[in-house]
C-alpha cells in the first residue's frame, strides 16, 4: 500500500494516478471524506487526517509500504517558521510511531541554502525527517513551471509577463509538476536505506523572456517581459495582503543572485522531459 498525501493537488494527484494505472494500491490521505470521493471512486483506500493532526497521520500511514510527504504550501509564513515547524514535528512523530517501509518527501531546490528564504520551511522539514529512522528520499525540484499560470492573464489581456525573476535573459531551473510525479512514482517503489537527496529540473533551463516568447507563440500576438523593480516588491506584496513578505523576497533574491541552486550547478540533477510549450498550452487552456 502506497500512503500519498496532497492527492487533491497537481502532483500529489498524478502520483496517484500513475501508481494506480500500474496497479499499485494507493490510500488518499484528505483533509475530509467529501474530498476523497472521486478517489475512492476510482479504487483509492481513504484516510481522514489533517496535516496538524500527528495522531490521525500516524494512523493513515500504518502498515504503508512506502509514504509520499507534502507540506501544504505557506506564501506568507509567521516569523520563525512556525508552520513548518510544526508540520515537521507532526510529521515526524507519525512516521516513527507508523514505521512505514519508506518515505519520499515532497522538498525543493534550495532546501540546502545557508540564507533564510521562504524555502527554508523545507530545510525544517528535512532536518526534523532526517531523525526518523526510515529510509527516506527527499525529492528537490527546480521552480516549478505551473507558476507561469499568474502570468496567462497579463500575458493574453496585456501581452505582457511580469518578472520577478531578473535578468531577463538568465536561465533559471524549471521543471513540470508531471514529470514530478512521474520520478515520485519512481522512487517511491525502489529500495534504499537511510537519506538520499534527489535533484530535478527540465530538460533544459529557462529564462524569463523565452517564457514571454513561448506566450506570444501560442497565443499569437505580441508578449514582452516586463522587470518588477526590486524596490516595489515589499510594497506590492503587502497590498496584496502578506503580511511577513520578506521570505518570499529573499526566496526570489537567492535565485536572482544564483544561491539557491543545485549542488554542482545542476550537473547530478535528474531531467525531466516535458517542455515549457507544453505546460504553457495546459495553463491557457484551462
Amino acid at each position: 500500500m502506497f500512503v500519498i498525501t496532497g492527492i487533491t493537488g497537481n502532483i500529489g494527484g498524478e502520483l496517484a494516478r500513475t501508481l494506480l494505472r500500474e496497479g499499485r494500491p494507493v490510500r488518499a490521505v484528505v483533509r475530509d471524506a467529501a474530498k476523497g470521493e472521486s478517489w475512492e471512486q476510482n479504487g483509492c483506500e481513504i484516510a481522514v487526517a489533517d496535516v496538524n493532526d500527528a495522531a490521525a497521520l500516524a494512523k493513515a500511514f500504518k502498515g504503508a509500504e512506502g509514504v509520499f510527504v507534502l507540506m501544504p504550501p505557506v506564501f506568507d509564513p509567521s516569523p520563525g517558521f512556525s508552520e513548518a515547524r510544526a508540520f515537521a514535528a507532526n510529521m515526524k512523530y507519525a512516521l516513527e510511531v507508523a514505521k512505514p517501509g519508506k518515505v519520499v518527501y515532497l522538498s525543493t531546490i534550495g532546501a540546502d541554502a545557508k540564507q533564510e528564504n521562504l524555502l527554508t520551511q523545507h530545510t525544517i522539514a528535512e532536518q526534523a525527517l532526517r531523525g526518523v529512522e526510515l529510509p527516506i528520499t527527499f525529492l528537490r525540484p527546480a521552480w516549478f513551471m505551473e507558476n507561469a499560470s499568474w502570468d496567462v492573464g497579463p500575458a493574453r489581456e496585456q501581452g505582457v509577463v511580469p518578472s520577478f525573476l531578473q535578468p531577463l535573459d538568465r536561465a533559471v531551473p524549471m521543471v513540470a509538476t508531471a514529470d514530478i510525479a512521474r520520478l515520485a512514482a519512481e522512487l517511491i517503489q525502489e529500495n534504499w536505506t537511510g537519506s538520499r537527496e534527489v535533484e530535478l529540473e527540465g530538460p533544459r533551463r529557462i529564462t524569463p523572456n523565452e517564457i514571454a516568447a513561448t506566450f506570444a507563440r501560442l497565443l499569437g500576438r505580441e508578449v514582452k517581459t516586463e522587470v518588477v523593480p526590486r524596490e516595489t516588491w515589499e510594497r506590492l506584496f503587502v497590498g496584496q495582503g502578506m503580511k511577513n513578505p520578506t521570505p518570499r523576497i529573499q526566496m526570489l533574491d537567492g535565485f536572482n543572485q544564483g544561491w539557491i541552486e543545485f549542488a554542482d550547478g545542476g550537473a547530478h540533477a535528474r531531467k525531466g522531459a516535458t517542455e515549457l510549450e507544453t505546460v504553457l498550452k495546459g495553463l491557457i487552456a484551462r
